[in-house]
């Protein structure tokens, strides 16, 4: 497994991101809200490390277990039962609960397998799935393979960044 180098581009990427996406959504007059799993919170943590977040994020959720899913999003546990927490439709319904649970305009979503245990064969190690619903809009997912030779940290420096560009206006 490959070691994070010590200066990590994209530590540098995500505050510069984050910021983009809180200026482009005050423009926007937007409210983010973010259900985190795999990356625990890096994105909330982000998007609230701007200054003037607090006029655009409305609220995040990390929900690292099934029953958080569950619990705090309303994900139907046989949806998870069945297809397993790291899907595109656990990914989807997570965004839709995000939505449905905040005043939120937007709200995105993520859950995956960081490693370096926890993979399989058809769900490997840098497996992560994204969600985002929007008011009004048809609810939408990604499956994106970061690759089981990156760190833990790195795989979820690649989710956050991605799940910042998807609140993008």
């Amino acid at each position: 497994m490959r070691e994070t180098n010590n200066i990590d581009t994209n530590h540098q990427a995500i505050p510069l991101l984050a910021n983009r996406i809180i200026q482009a959504n005050i423009a926007a007059n937007r409210l983010v809200a973010v259900a985190e799993s795999c990356t625990g919170g890096m994105v909330s943590a982000a998007l609230t490390g701007i200054a003037g977040s607090s006029a655009v994020v409305d609220r995040g959720f990390v929900t690292y277990s099934n029953e958080a899913k569950s619990e705090m999003l309303g994900v139907d546990p046989h949806i998870i039962t069945s297809n397993g927490a790291v899907s595109e439709i656990v990914a989807r319904e997570m965004a839709v609960g995000t939505l449905q649970h905040s005043r939120a305009d937007i709200a995105v979503s993520i859950t995956g397998i960081a490693g370096p245990g926890g993979g399989s064969e058809e769900k490997p190690v840098g497996t992560v799935m994204f969600g985002r619903a929007m008011k009004g809009q048809t609810p939408e997912s990604w499956h994106k393979d970061f690759g089981s030779e990156l760190s833990r940290a790195d795989i979820r420096d690649q989710a956050a960044l991605f799940a910042l560009e998807l609140l993008l206006p």
